[in-house]
C-alpha cells in the first residue's frame, strides 16, 4: 500500500505524536509498504532513526513571518528557500519557535483557514510538490489542527483521507477565547472532507466525537505502539535506595508537582525508607520556573538532595533511566489520550502508578502493569507507591505482567496492523460510495 502521512514537528521537543508517527511509518516500511512521511513546521525530533522526508513544508519561520507581515506572503522564491532551509529551521527551533498554545491563537486559526489563511503560499508549495508524486492509496494527517489540508489534497487526488487525533483537545483548550471557539468551528467544517478519524485510544475515540462535533461513525481506534528494540524486562534486584521515577514533559499538566507532594508524604509521613525521586523529559523555557519551584519546595522539605532532574535523554539514555526505577508515575492533571511513557516503562518491567483518567485505565486493564488511584490526590498516589515498596514480590509480578502486556497489545507491529485495517476499510468504503 502507498501511504502519504503528514506529520508536524514540535521544534526541539521530543513530541509524543512525532515519535508515534515515525514509529508507525518505520514499521509499515519494514513490512514492505510505501510510506511518504512529510514533515511540517520543523523536522520532527525522534529518539529513533527518522524516516521522514528531508524537506520541511510550512516551515516554522515562513509560517511565522507570513502570519505577521503581508510583505512575506508575497516574498520571492529565493527568500522562501532561505527560510525553508532545514538547517535554519532546526537552528531557529532550538532557540525561539514556541509551541505553547497561548502564544499561537491567531496563527492556529489562520492555519485552519487553509486556502483563506495567511499561509496560503505554503499550501501551494506543498500541493505543487505533491503533484510530482504518485498518488497514494490513502492519506493520513497527523491531527485535527491540520485538517485544512484535507480539502485541497482530496481535490488534487480524490483519495481517502484519515485524520489521527492524539492530543488535540489539550492544545485547543490552551488557546483561550476567541481562538478556541474559532478553531473548533473550522475543524468541524473541515471534518466533512475526512473519511475517518483515528483515535490513539478507546478513551479518545469516545471523547472526541462530542468534543469536536464529528460523527461517531467516522471514528476508528489505532492504539499507540512502541518499538520494543532495546527494552529489557529482565528482573533486576531491588536497590537499597527505592527510586521513584517520572518520565514526560516537565510541565504543570503532567503533574510532577503532584508526584513531589506524594514523595514528601512517603518520606516524612509514611515511613518510606531510603529513596530518591528521579525526573526526566523535555523542559521548555517557559516551564523552567515551574521546575525551579519544585526544586525549591523539595529543599524546603529537607528532601532536595533526593530529587534530580536528568534532562531529555536520547533513546539509550531513556531506556537506562527507566531501568533504574522501582516505579514510575506521571500523575497528569488532564486526561492524557496516549500514555506512551507508561508503555516504555512497562516494556522494561517497571510497574506504574497512575490516576484513573484518560487512556490510563485501558492501558493498565490490558497490560496489568500498574495500579490506578484517584486523580489529583497526592495521598492516594503516595499510598499506591507505598504498597509496591512494602511488597517487592507484588511489584516485580506487576512489572513482569506489564512487560508481557505491552508486547501483546502495544507493539509497533500491532499498531501497524490496526492502522492497515483502518486504511483498508476506508478505501473499501470510498470505493463503494
Amino acid at each position: 500500500m502507498k501511504i502519504l502521512s503528514i506529520t508536524a514537528g514540535a521544534g526541539g521537543m521530543y513530541c509524543g505524536s512525532c515519535l508515534r508517527d515515525n514509529t508507525l511509518a518505520a514499521e509499515l516500511m519494514a513490512q514492505g509498504h510505501d510510506v511518504l512521511l512529510v514533515p511540517l513546521y520543523t523536522p520532527p525530533l525522534t529518539d529513533e532513526p527518522s524516516v521522514s522526508q528531508r524537506r520541511v513544508f510550512f516551515g516554522g519561520i515562513s509560517v511565522y513571518l507570513e502570519q505577521h507581515s503581508a510583505l512575506f506572503r508575497g516574498a520571492p522564491g529565493f527568500l522562501d528557500r532561505l527560510w525553508d532551509s532545514p538547517r535554519l529551521i532546526e537552528f531557529a527551533s532550538r532557540r525561539s519557535i514556541k509551541v505553547d498554545p497561548q502564544s499561537l491563537g491567531e496563527l492556529t486559526v489562520s492555519m485552519l483557514k487553509g486556502e483563506d489563511g495567511f499561509q496560503r503560499k505554503e499550501l501551494v508549495k506543498l500541493l505543487d510538490w505533491l503533484k510530482t508524486e504518485t498518488p497514494p492509496d490513502v492519506v493520513n494527517i497527523q491531527h485535527g489542527l491540520l485538517i485544512a489540508l484535507a480539502r485541497p489534497i482530496r481535490r488534487l487526488w480524490d483519495r481517502p483521507i484519515c485524520c489521527t487525533l492524539q492530543g488535540d483537545d489539550l492544545f485547543l483548550d490552551g488557546l483561550g477565547e476567541p481562538y478556541r471557539a474559532q478553531a473548533l468551528d473550522l475543524i468541524r467544517a473541515g471534518a466533512t472532507h475526512v473519511d475517518a478519524f483515528v483515535a490513539v485510544s478507546e478513551y479518545y475515540a469516545k471523547f472526541m466525537p462530542q468534543y469536536l462535533g464529528i460523527p461517531e461513525s467516522k471514528m476508528r481506534v489505532v492504539p499507540v505502539g512502541i518499538n520494543l528494540a532495546g527494552h529489557d524486562p529482565a528482573p533486576r534486584p531491588r536497590s537499597d535506595v527505592f527510586t521513584v521515577g517520572y518520565f514526560a514533559r516537565i510541565a504543570p499538566e503532567k503533574g510532577l508537582h503532584l508526584l513531589a507532594e506524594a514523595y514528601r508524604r512517603l518520606r516524612l509521613d509514611d515511613g518510606l525508607g531510603p529513596a530518591r525521586l528521579e525526573a526526566a523529559g523535555y523542559l521548555a523555557a517557559e516551564h523552567r520556573e515551574y521546575l525551579n519551584g519544585i526544586e525549591r519546595q523539595m529543599n524546603e522539605w529537607g528532601l532536595g538532595a533526593e530529587f534530580h532532574y536528568r534532562g531529555a535523554p536520547d533513546r539509550a539514555g531513556k531506556i537506562a533511566f527507566l531501568r533504574s526505577l522501582e516505579v514510575l508515575s506521571v500523575p497528569s492533571v488532564y486526561a492524557d489520550p496516549k500514555g506512551t511513557y507508561l508503555l516504555e516503562a512497562m516494556a522494561n518491567g517497571v510497574p506504574v502508578v497512575q490516576p484513573r483518567r484518560g487512556a490510563f485505565p485501558e492501558i493498565i486493564r490490558k497490560t496489568s502493569g500498574g495500579l490506578l488511584v484517584d486523580p489529583d490526590d497526592a495521598g492516594a498516589l503516595a499510598a499506591g507507591i507505598l504498597s509496591l515498596w512494602k511488597d517487592p514480590a507484588r511489584a516485580r509480578e506487576i512489572g513482569q505482567q506489564g512487560a508481557a502486556g505491552v508486547r501483546q497489545h502495544y507493539s509497533a507491529p500491532r499498531m501497524a496492523a490496526a492502522a492497515l485495517e483502518v486504511y483498508d476499510s476506508v478505501r473499501a468504503a470510498v470505493a463503494r460510495a
